[in-house]
């Protein structure tokens, strides 16, 4: 994702508490196919072990930059995880040219949940990998591929680990998972839309003929003591998607992680997918940044490893996603 450090926002009216609850109630209600009854959520477990484990298999491939070894055998394991779960899956080939005038094959993955539900929601993530170490911290090897296990590797943990979960628990909504390729082959300092070329694609080509009502986006969601401020895009496009995964994330105890706090506006998959497909979608993004960049020190860096990642930022993460899909599909939500 590009750092748009420039585009900070204020949010000091957000308070949660009453402000928060009162916003929520005077949304129009999203009402789903077929009423559901209310009562207790049963929300499973989100296993934070298994996630890291697949962070860590994603590693092993080496970085996934397009063209690369790494990114094809990472693409035929994804598609086979997923296939496992029983989910129908899609792999949406496309040609991504980028910013140097190169072109490269490319695969968005779909997973799909309950395909033929119209009442539809979609979290996704990108599992390719930055092609240089370009932070303005890094000090040594900027020409080569970051691993990218926060930075691609750890949003893919956490949804490859939901998918699971779905498939041993089922749900009746429909639920789509979508991995976005070539996210990160980007001009540092060049326009955004250089950026994002899966997400841009999919939006102008979307591979399943129903739209999910709202989407969320999990982008560096791995790191010990991560930063989950409210990013600037999410708040202009779903603001009342941000309201109520922040104020559940609240009432499960996850304030520690998802900070009341604006943050800045990010050049990322979810603004592509607001702007051109027009469908409602936040990311959840660690923006504990420095003087130098919006994000964490590791941020395009060849820090950027299994060390970085914290299995208690993971298992945060997990458990609101969780209790946001089983919350939907009771209608408490």
């Amino acid at each position: 994702m590009r750092n748009s450090k420039l585009l900070l926002f204020s949010v000091f009216f957000l308070v949660i508490g009453s402000l928060f609850y009162t916003s929520c109630k005077s949304d129009p209600p999203q009402k789903p196919d077929t009423p559901r009854p209310k009562g207790p959520v049963a929300v499973p477990a989100f296993d934070a072990d298994a996630a890291y484990d697949d962070i860590a298999k994603q590693v092993s491939f080496g970085p996934r930059v397009m063209g690369s070894e790494g990114h094809e055998a990472t693409r035929e394991w994804l598609v086979a995880e997923l296939k496992a779960t029983g989910a129908k899956v899609i792999e949406q080939d496309f040609q991504a040219a980028v910013y140097t005038g190169e072109k490269y094959p490319a695969t968005n993955i779909i997973a799909q949940f309950n395909p033929e539900v119209s009442d539809r929601i979609m979290l996704a993530a990108h599992w390719d990998t930055r092609h240089i170490a370009d932070s303005p911290l890094n000090t040594d090897r900027e020409a080569e591929p970051i691993l990218g296990a926060d930075d691609g590797g750890s949003g893919v943990g956490v949804i490859l680990q939901i998918a699971r979960t779905l498939a041993a628990q089922k749900v009746g909504i429909g639920v789509d998972l979508v991995l976005f390729d070539a996210e990160d082959y980007g001009e540092a300092g060049g326009q955004p839309n250089t950026y994002c070329l899966g997400s841009q694609y999919w939006s102008n080509n979307r591979p399943t003929p129903i739209k999910p009502r709202y989407g969320i986006l999990l982008d560096m969601v791995g790191a010990k003591d991560a930063q989950f401020k409210i990013e600037g895009n999410s708040w202009q496009y779903a603001q009342p998607i941000v309201q109520k995964v922040w104020v559940l994330a609240k009432q499960m105890g996850r304030s520690n992680y998802f900070l009341n706090e604006g943050g800045p506006g990010i050049t990322d998959d979810h603004y592509f997918v607001n702007t051109i497909a027009g469908i409602p979608m936040i990311d959840i993004i660690n923006l504990k940044g420095t003087e130098e960049t919006a994000f964490g020190p590791h941020w395009h860096t060849h820090h950027d490893d299994m060390e970085i990642i914290d299995k208690n930022t993971l298992r945060a993460v997990g458990q609101v996603l969780l209790a946001v899909i089983y919350r939907e599909d009771a209608g408490q939500f």
